[in-house]
């Protein structure tokens, strides 16, 4: 039976940082334990082929149940599987949110995770290119590099942005979010540069950082309201036990989490008798709270190439080879634009990724010609969903249900993206390549844009918020500021699902601040890092 200080389940974009800041402490045993393999298929480093890996040995796979407000349909759930999880499949888009979502956070009784509390974790994460500056910091693990090779139908984004108003912005993740701005990501040298490759490998020699894959756990072990470790099958499908001297740390995500602590017969004491499932901890927030960012593509033909059509060309893998650059460095996202659609919002609501590529079903409809894509985001949902349990069988996926557009505000702000996203390919800059719509389609008229966005609105892969921390007296709230779960000691977790609100942008990046800040929470209390 191994055993370690720490038994971490989860090798994703939280569990590689949590195991590399921990077991940077020698006379601390660190265990990592991972679902998916070793996470080094050429897919995931070459940077415009993270689509490829969706419905692979390397994704979950999830859907949604049926949605009562997207026309029933099942929205697609990717979720990355091996080392680096979803930093491994993601598109490497480096985007912290506002100050005021972490403030927000605070007031909803979050305690040290205000903006001035989490700001210092961002920094010790990253090495920018740009260099050290007020807002950005260098020698940290994080590679953030600007895009290497951008189309030139991204350059003509911005340019049509802006004349519709849209000011250039040169660092989206300064004080100001508001304006259009190429991406930065991360990457390394025109690679993709996960948690993983940031993180993990260069601890992998340490002896006392224990790293297994192909590891499923089933469930925490807890006895006498402590967890004392972890069971899971090996890939031969023989069981183990993982004993843990100090805590087991779950950083599974915003969804294998909560199943895994259902399963464990920690959340909703009646939807687990339901289940078939003893209660060891009645925590009703477990699996609520659930946050997505919906959006939906708008699609143009364009004439005279400047895109990602021809990225898969032989001359190009050997660019990018050789050199680092070329078309396939791409996140196909090359530029951001933040607005407001309506007055009086503190922040804004909107945020279009922009591709200079045909994207629709989630890169899985091919199209043969030059394309571009603007992307409406929501990223201030007011609608909630939940992660429920469709079996105690630890291989059944779980029900997750978004109630992405129950809101009446969150539709009409993508009715608003729409709209944008037209008046902005309108523009004299985009003339010279004789867009032609392809989605909505000439045939949606302003007033049929509800329906269109009714029956086409995806999730952007960002689930947050299952196991969110609060106050004591929050009922709903599932772990406390130190990120302990309630009910239960020496169980802590430590990944997206402890967001109490999703913030204003891609998910990557506060991931990673949480686990920084989680291995202080650990190590030495509240300790605020140098």
């Amino acid at each position: 039976m191994p055993s370690a200080d720490y038994v971490i389940v989860g090798a994703g974009s939280a569990g590689c940082v949590l195991a590399a800041r921990l077991s940077e402490d020698p006379s601390a045993r660190v265990l990592l334990l991972e679902a998916g393999g070793s996470g080094r298929h050429p897919n995931i480093s070459i940077p415009v082929a993270f689509g490829k890996q969706f419905r692979t040995k390397l994704d979950w796979d999830l859907s949604t149940e049926p949605e009562p407000h997207c026309d029933g349909r099942e929205l697609y759930v990717p979720r990355g599987r091996g080392l680096g999880g979803s930093s491994s499949m993601n598109a490497m888009l480096y985007v912290r949110g506002r100050p005021l979502d972490y403030d927000l956070w605070a007031a909803q009784g979050a305690e040290g995770w205000g903006w001035d509390d989490v700001r210092p974790y961002f920094l010790r994460a990253e090495d920018n290119a740009r260099g050290a500056s007020e807002h950005h910091a260098v020698g940290g693990p994080l590679r953030v590099e600007d895009e290497r090779s951008p189309r030139p139908l991204t350059k003509t984004f911005l340019a049509a942005a802006e004349a519709t108003g849209i000011p250039y912005v040169d660092d989206y993740n300064g004080p100001e979010q508001d304006g259009c701005a190429l991406v930065q990501v991360t990457q390394k040298g025109g690679r993709r540069w996960s948690t993983a490759s940031a993180y993990l490998r260069p601890a992998m020699k340490r002896p006392n950082l224990e790293v297994v894959t192909h590891a499923q756990v089933e469930r925490v072990e807890i006895r006498g309201g402590r967890a004392v470790g972890v069971r899971y099958r090996d890939r031969r499908g023989r069981e183990h036990m993982a004993a843990a001297e100090s805590e087991v740390i779950l950083a599974a995500g915003a969804i294998g989490t909560p199943q895994l602590l259902m399963l464990s017969g920690v959340g909703p004491a009646d939807h687990l008798t339901a289940t078939g499932l003893s209660v060891e901890a009645d925590v009703p927030g477990v699996g609520q709270n659930l946050q997505d960012h919906p959006f939906i593509t708008c699609v143009w033909h364009v004439e005279g190439g400047g895109s990602l059509a021809d990225a898969e060309h032989p001359k190009y893998l050997a660019q990018w080879l050789l050199r680092g650059t070329g078309p396939l460095t791409s996140t196909v996202a090359e530029a951001f634009a933040f607005v407001r659609t309506r007055p009086g919002l503190p922040a804004p609501d909107v945020q279009f990724h922009f591709a200079p590529a045909y994207f629709v079903d989630h890169g899985a409809e091919e199209y043969d010609h030059d394309a571009i894509t603007s992307g409406p985001v929501l990223i201030t949902p007011k609608s909630r969903g939940q992660i429920t349990l469709r079996s105690a069988d630890p291989r059944a996926k779980p029900r997750i249900l978004t109630n992405t557009l129950s809101e009446p505000e969150d539709l009409q702000s993508l009715i608003e993206g729409v709209r944008l996203s037209r008046e902005i390919v309108a523009q004299a800059p985009f003339a010279g390549v004789s867009p032609r719509e392809i989605y909505p389609g000439p045939d949606i008229g302003d007033d049929d844009i509800e329906g269109d966005v009714r029956r086409r609105v995806d999730l952007l892969y960002h689930p947050v918020g299952t196991c969110r921390m609060g106050a004591d007296s929050d009922e709903l709230a599932v772990l406390d500021p130190q990120l302990r779960v309630r009910g239960v000691e020496g169980l802590r977790v430590v990944d997206a699902s402890v967001m109490p609100v999703i913030p204003g942008g891609n998910t990557n990046a506060p991931t990673i601040m949480v686990a920084e800040r989680a291995a202080d929470l650990i190590r030495q209390g509240t300790a605020v890092p140098a």
